[in-house]
Formats: C-alpha cells, structure tokens, sequence
C-alpha cells in the first residue's frame, strides 16, 4: 500500500514538472517575437560588432610594439651615444692646395651611411646621401620651385611692378665690406628691376668698387667731394647731403621707378620691397631701432625698469580708420650723456628724430618738369640752394598730411636699424679678411 503510494507520488512530481517546461518554453518562444526582444538582439549585435573592431585594432597595436624591429620602434630601440651616431658618418674632405683650386667641384660634403637609422615617432627615417648624387635632379627641382615661384608672384604679386632705385651713402672703412655685402645681398634678392645708387665719402675708391661690382646689379657708383668726418652728428648730416645728390642724379637721368634709401649697415625684409610698389607718390614704413654697445658698464636702462624693454620703433603713426595723425620717434632722453659722440666711443649710437630709410617716394617727385607732379611737392633746388639741413624726406614736402603710411598702417616693421663701427683710425684690409676680437678694437 505505502509502495503504490510513492509511486503515485512521483509520477505526480513528473508531470508537474514537465508542465512548469513547456510554460517555459512558450514563454520564451513568445519573448523572441516580440518587438522589445528584437531591438535589444540587434543592439547586442552591433556592441558585439563595435568591440570586435576596437579589439582588433588594439591588438595591432600591441602585436606592433612587441614585434617591431628597432628601426621603427621607439621604445625598443636603446639609447645611442655620440660616438656610436658620429660611427654611421663617412666625412670625406679633399684639401684645397690653392686659391685657384678652391672650388665647390673639390670639396665633398659630409654623406650620412645608408646603415644609419633615425626614429622619429614610431616611423623611422632614411638618411639619403648629401649632396644629391645626380646633379641633374637638382637642378631640375631648382627649376620647378623657381617656376612656381614665378606663378605665384604673377597670380598673387605686384601686377606692374616699378624699378627699385636704392640710394645708399658709404666711405672706405674697415666694416665697410661686411655692412654693404649684406645690403648687396638683400638688393640681389629683390624680384623685381632694380637700380643701385651708390654714394662715396671722399671720392669713388677701388675697394668700394671691387664689392658693388660683384653684385651684377645695374649700380651707379659716384663720388662726394667730402670726406666722413669722425663724430655722428656729423655723419648723419653728410649722409643727407649724400641722398640728396643721389636725388639729383635720378632728376638727372630721370629714372623711373620707386626711390628707397637702403643703408649700408640696415637690415632689411623681402617683404619691404613688395611693400613700397604701392606707394603712389610718398610713402612710410616702420623702422626698427637696434642699439648696440660695446661697453659691458654703459646700461641702456635706468633702474626701476622693466628688463624686458620693448623695441624702439620710428614711424607713421595711425588713428582707428588708418589714418596718418602723427609720428612714432625715438626718445633719446633716456639716453640722456651716454650716447655716441664719435664712432671711437663705446656707447649706444643713437638714431635721428626720423630716419630716411623708413620713407620711399616716387622718382617723379625730384623730376623737373612733369605735368602729374604735386603741388605740395617742393623742388630740390630748393633744398640745395637754401643750405640748411635736410633731416628727413619731410622736408620735400609743403605738407607732410600727404604722406602714405605703408605695412598695415605702420603697424609692421620691415627693417631694421643699426649702426656697428669700428676704430675710426683702423686701417681698411688690404683683403677681405679679418680679425675681430670681442672687447677689443682693431
């Protein structure tokens, strides 16, 4: 009787369970159909989908940092010492024996070997042998970046560029060769024609000639009849009477184009010359002061000032609308008994109230005789007939409420201004070379 009980029991049990399944079942058979359970399969695909990318791409990156090589890993790669980078440099040289022989032809450069390897990043770099071995190639890439650049100054550029008539006044001196080659070159730069009038203290000298003639520029090389006296004020005031003879020779020649004064020891922007073609008839530009000095107790601060003085700088100066309504000058009061007197002294060499290389006019405004020419323009004889001092190109002007003020308003500096000399009583080298001691005069 028990027996039969407990059979009865657990087919019992059996079935209820097999019930409670099939529920399950139809339970789960109507989830999957329904709307909700499809979204959130497909969103759980597209997780799955999202992190099979991202994992596939951190793995690279994993298998890439312990299986690169050293030349393309960073980290991997040990540190080198000079020695063992100077070891991958092959420096070949060929002596040069004579003047004759000292060409570029005999000279080799220094040729990285082909075994060097460089890191940058992750990405290594291949050091290609200097010079280029075909010289060919280089001079076709010579070519193609000279050819761009020539489209780029007939798209972009001055449409009908003026000739440059740069006027500088010099004399023979010891850093006469190292101011005006640099100005030379500055002027070989320029992409435009140009015309180099050159002015000499004293007469024309050979040496002054031997330099100006290297340049292949069309110059014009005339002598002044004074010599350069040994104290600044007066060379600043034999420099104007010098500009003003070159002014001459272009009313003279009437040479056509745009006048700059380029001195033999500024510094000067290539953007500067495409900046004064657009001048009309006289026009200003900011200069900036450099002062230098050779004694190490002449201070050009006061104390109290801030160390980080800013640059002095002449110019125009303009309102909110960019108009002309005054002049930036230097203030030389603060240099007040420690400026230069003569070029032997060891002090700042300080600049006039307003230097004549920050003006630039047009060639037509010293012509005799022009129809178009101004009214508030005064004629340059004038000046010479009257004597007195000519400090700046404002003084060829009635009114100086004319004047265009150039480089955004004057809110750009295009040159530089500096004034470096040696020993007045230095002799000039026979060659072009020299020895130049810091602290000590020559």
């Amino acid at each position: 009787m028990k027996l039969s009980a407990l059979q009865q029991s657990y087919l019992n049990r059996r079935s209820n369970s097999f019930r409670g399944s099939a529920q399950l079942d139809s339970a789960a058979d109507g989830s999957v159909k329904s709307p909700a359970a499809v979204f959130w399969l497909v969103l759980h695909g597209v997780c799955c989908l999202i992190s099979l990318v991202l994992g596939f791409r951190f793995s690279r990156l994993v298998f890439f940092f312990i299986f690169s090589t050293s030349a393309t890993n960073l980290y991997t790669a040990p540190f080198r010492g000079a020695a063992e980078i100077a070891s991958h440099l092959d420096v070949r040289s060929t002596p040069v024996t004579g003047a004759a022989d000292s060409v570029p032809g005999n000279m080799t450069a220094v040729v990285a070997s082909s075994t060097s390897r460089v890191v940058v990043g992750r990405h290594g770099i291949r050091i290609r042998p200097w010079p280029h071995p075909d010289p060919v190639e280089v001079m076709k890439a010579h070519q193609i970046l000279e050819r761009v650049q020539r489209e780029q100054r007939a798209l972009f550029g001055v449409k009908n560029p003026r000739t440059v008539i740069a006027v500088t006044p010099t004399y023979a001196r010891t850093f006469q060769k190292l101011h005006l080659t640099g100005v030379m070159h500055s002027l070989m730069l320029v992409p435009y024609d140009l015309v180099w009038i050159v002015v000499e203290a004293g007469g024309v000298t050979n040496e002054t000639a031997s330099i100006i003639a290297k340049s292949g520029l069309r110059t014009i090389h005339v002598g002044f009849r004074q010599t350069m006296p040994n104290s600044w004020e007066g060379r600043h005031k034999l420099e104007s009477r010098m500009r003003l003879h070159a002014l001459g020779i272009v009313r003279e020649q009437k040479l056509d184009g745009v006048v700059m004064f380029a001195d033999d020891s500024n510094m000067h922007s290539m953007e500067l010359f495409d900046e004064i073609q657009n001048v009309k008839w006289i026009g200003a530009v900011s200069v900036g002061i450099l002062l230098h000095s050779t004694d190490s107790s002449a201070t050009i601060q006061r104390e109290g000032e801030e160390e980080s003085t800013p640059m002095p700088v002449q110019g125009p100066a303009c309102n909110a609308t960019n108009k002309l309504v005054g002049w930036h000058t230097f203030n030389s009061l603060r240099y007040a008994g420690r400026s230069a007197v003569y070029i032997d002294d060891r002090a700042p060499v300080l600049p006039r109230k307003l230097e004549w290389s920050g003006f630039v006019l047009n060639s037509r405004l010293v012509w005799k005789d022009v129809d178009d020419k101004p009214e508030w323009v005064k004629d340059l004889d004038e000046l010479d007939g009257a004597g007195e001092e000519v400090e700046s190109p404002l003084s060829l002007l009635k009114t100086t409420s004319m004047v265009e003020p150039l480089g955004n308003c004057g809110r750009q500096v295009l040159l530089w201004w500096l004034r470096v000399e040696a020993r007045s009583d230095s002799k000039f080298p026979a060659q072009s070379y020299w020895l130049i001691i810091c602290g000590n005069s020559i």
